[in-house]
């Protein structure tokens, strides 16, 4: 698992569409932000998406699958500067931690963290997520 520690993904662009955002404030029964701001929910798929990978493709490289292999230990989400409707964002990142443990009962799973950051068009930094995943791998 530590070899994964530094794995790049692909990276790329991503801009939300008005429609988008529409969309993912109205699933969270929120009001609309306004003046082209980005509902904070954005931020569950924009992250992955723009930086050229999938959870599928998450899943895949850190050899899990089935119901009950992945369960979510927490995410944090830093906003540095608010995101925009029509903004295209530079995406990039990869895994930052994996670590092994081995319970008392013998059961085996991984601690999987992943960072995505997104930069505007000027480059700034303009958000950071970071995921931590626990990956089950049985007993040993």
């Amino acid at each position: 698992m530590a070899a994964l520690v530094g794995y790049r993904f692909p990276g790329g662009r991503y801009t939300i569409a008005h429609w988008e955002n529409w969309l993912l404030t109205d699933c969270t029964g929120a009001e609309q932000l306004g003046d082209g701001l980005v509902h904070p929910i954005a931020l569950f798929h924009v992250p992955i998406l723009g930086s050229g990978t999938s959870i599928a493709e998450i899943f895949v490289l850190l050899g899990v699958a089935g119901p009950g292999s992945v369960g979510l230990l927490g995410y944090d989400w830093e906003y540095f500067v608010p995101l925009r409707e029509g903004v295209e964002y530079r995406c990039e990142g990869g895994i930052v931690s994996a670590e092994r443990h081995v319970t008392d009962t013998g059961h085996v799973f991984d601690e999987i963290a992943f960072s995505v950051e997104l930069f505007d068009e000027s480059d700034q930094l303009a958000a950071r997520i970071t995921n931590r995943w626990k990956c089950n791998r049985g007993m040993s």
